[in-house]
């Protein structure tokens, strides 16, 4: 897929975010350190009116500047009977490399297509299609582990991405995009745990029969008897250096054991509990909520919350010598008094008692697993 950004005339190549471990919208990376996720404008209007105290503990805004959020050229739909891997991660090649890399390399030589920002974006040059396989991860039945780039959810994700685009191609549609922090950019072997955080999923503006789905999911998980359920997790299994996948239809699954027997899971780095990780996450949570506790009138609905380390175990010394943190993501649904984007939407008072019931439960169980129980 290629972007470009309004008024610097420039088009950039955008690659699947190959660490997506939960959600239902395709993430393409930007650059290294940026990812792009389809804009809505509730989300937009969240991450515009951001409060001060709360932007630690979000991923950074970089999609506004002078000329406004990012708008990129269409989407390239998979050519028939091209493999669908291959049809992922896309470059486009001018020329063959002289140095004989089986990835787009730095070298003049290589050249991305956005180096032909004069192509009108209609007829797009596919010369060469090239995919990596840099990581092992097992699928979600934890067997047979297969050689391959890509989380399985993301995957899924971007499958579905590209045939709703296939469908409904158009060559002169426009689509726009959130740019956001990549927050596991500093992370050699990112483990991600995402977490749909509430009692409630739905948002205000879903019909009735969305709104029972969702209830229904809630009552059937542990959303209701915890205020958390597991939407997506990948672990770095340091003595198989494969990843460890679990998607959202696991997490529906569990019981509450279950669910604190899966977050032992998530801190298990091969044989071994990582205990030097409770303490820093359990402080930044417990920062979290404070944080929480004083937002009056906002409802997270259908949010999640991302804990995340670096599987890679880093003897240096400092204030996160871990790469830990923890971060809130998917605001779409969110709303809060002053909203741009829906100022009919229902006012709330005080902080979202739902929200704060799950992340109270989440400090307790890895408090419990802090202390050996």
């Amino acid at each position: 897929m290629v972007g470009q950004s309004p008024g610097e005339g420039r088009a950039v190549l955008l690659q699947p975010f190959v660490h997506q471990v939960g959600g239902h919208t395709s993430m393409l990376t930007y650059d290294e350190h940026t990812i792009c996720k389809p804009l809505v404008s509730q989300e937009l209007s969240f991450y515009e009116s951001l409060p001060l105290a709360m932007r630690q503990f979000t991923p950074q805004y970089k999609g506004k500047g002078s000329s406004g959020p990012l708008t990129f050229l269409k989407i390239i739909p998979t050519s028939p009977g091209t493999d669908f891997l291959h049809s992922l991660c896309v470059w486009f090649r001018a020329k063959p490399c002289v140095c004989g890399s089986a990835l787009p390399c730095s070298k003049t030589q290589c050249v991305p297509l956005c180096a032909l920002s004069s192509c009108p974006g209609k007829m797009l040059l596919r010369t060469d299609l090239q995919y990596h396989t840099d990581s092992l991860l097992e699928d979600a039945n934890g067997k047979q582990a297969e050689r391959k780039s890509y989380n399985p959810w993301g995957l899924h994700c971007h499958r579905q991405h590209l045939n709703r685009m296939s469908s409904k191609h158009n060559e002169n549609k426009l689509h726009q995009f959130l740019l956001l922090e990549n927050v596991v950019s500093k992370c050699s072997y990112p483990c991600i745990l995402d977490l749909k955080m509430g009692t409630r999923q739905h948002g205000d503006d879903a019909s009735e029969e969305k709104k029972a789905r969702h209830i229904k999911k809630c009552e059937q998980s542990t959303s209701a008897s915890l205020g958390v359920r597991i939407c997506g997790m990948q672990v770095y299994q340091a003595d198989t250096g494969h990843f460890l996948c679990r998607d959202k239809y696991f997490g529906r699954k569990l019981s509450p054991e279950g669910f604190r027997q899966t977050l032992r899971q998530f801190l298990c780095t091969g044989n071994q509990l990582r205990t030097e990780l409770l303490e820093p996450i359990i402080l930044r949570l417990k920062a979290l909520l404070a944080v929480i506790r004083k937002q009056s009138s906002y409802r997270f609905y259908s949010s999640s919350l991302l804990i995340i380390y670096d599987g890679q175990e880093h003897k240096t010394h400092g204030t996160n010598p871990f790469r830990v943190d923890v971060r809130m993501i998917d605001f779409a649904h969110t709303t809060f008094k002053g909203s741009k984007s829906n100022p009919s939407s229902t006012l709330y008072d005080g902080p979202d008692h739902g929200y704060i019931f799950g992340m109270e439960n989440l400090i307790k169980i890895l408090q419990s697993l802090s202390e050996g129980k």
